[in-house]
């Protein structure tokens, strides 16, 4: 099969991705498939001029990068999702080896910070920033939130391991993902 010539190369990069990630994934059906799920085509960039839907900024970033930028956040993203498969992982060796709900919900929230730091690694400055900014206006802490915090809000050490380790949906689906955690 050949494509077309006029067909831009950034039109084609998503698909590709999209292509290499889910060849990748073994024999799974749609219904039983977890990690990190590509739903659709990256939707092309808006203008900056364009009103953002979202109250989020990261948000509202995603939607105006250039289309190879939107590839590579996709691909942090994914890497984000498989760190937070590494944390149920983590919270099912820690419930077997006997650990105390606290324990495990600072253990996760930990993880979770590094999985934030790891992610961000591979990413702009500007990007870093935005993040950055969110989380120190709203938690005090450009990584977000302490375990102490979480417990304050949640009031339960558990609710705090159930909060470690949800992502963000309005962020997963700008970047045309699903998240589901795998069985551990």
């Amino acid at each position: 099969m050949r494509f077309s010539s006029t067909l831009p190369r950034r039109a084609l990069l998503p698909f590709v991705a999209a292509v290499a990630l889910l060849a990748t994934g073994g024999t799974s059906t749609a219904a039983d498939a977890c990690g990190s799920i590509i739903t659709a085509p990256l939707a092309p960039p808006v203008s900056a001029d364009d009103p953002c839907p979202s109250t989020d900024p990261v948000v509202c970033r995603i939607r105006v990068l250039p289309m190879d930028e939107k590839v590579e956040a996709q691909r942090t993203r994914i890497r984000y999702h498989d760190l937070l498969e590494a944390m149920h992982r983590t919270e099912a060796d820690m419930r077997e080896a006997g650990a105390s709900d606290e324990e495990i919900a600072r253990e996760l929230v930990d993880m979770r910070n590094q999985a934030k730091e790891i992610t961000r690694a591979g990413m702009t400055p500007e990007e870093v920033r935005v993040l950055e900014e969110r989380n120190t206006a709203k938690y005090g802490n450009p990584l977000g939130p302490t375990a102490d915090q979480l417990y304050v809000k949640y009031g339960s050490w558990q609710k705090v391991t159930d909060a470690s380790m949800r992502t963000s949906y309005a962020v997963d689906r700008e970047l045309a993902l699903e998240y589901r955690p795998c069985p551990v």
